[in-house]
């Protein structure tokens, strides 16, 4: 069995990755793959600590997976819009890349 501290420093590195991501990128895109890196991290965080749960408990508890799923979700919609936004951003600009697009200028 892999203990818990491993999953937990795998998730850690895997936040810091995508936090490096968008701090240092200027591609809109990058900065997303960033953020969904970092929302993976948090899954993997969730499903972490629903396990090890479930083990001490001795009875399935569906919660770590429901929580998970929503992430999932949220995900998936933060990434359908932010890759619209971006699509829209370039058709306008032919451009995207994050500094240029802070002005809310047409």
């Amino acid at each position: 069995m892999i203990p818990m501290s491993w999953y937990l420093i795998f998730s850690a590195a895997l936040f810091c990755i995508g936090l490096y991501g968008v701090l240092s990128r200027k591609n809109s895109v990058a900065i997303l793959m960033g953020v969904e890196l970092m929302l993976n991290s948090a899954n993997i965080n969730l499903l972490t600590f629903w396990h090890y749960y479930s083990q001490i408990r001795h009875e399935p508890q569906m919660g770590g997976l429901v929580f998970t799923a929503i992430v999932f979700a949220v995900a998936a919609a933060e990434t359908a819009v932010g890759l619209a936004l971006i699509i829209s951003a370039y058709r306008r600009r032919q451009n995207i890349i994050a500094s240029d697009l802070t002005e809310l200028k047409g």
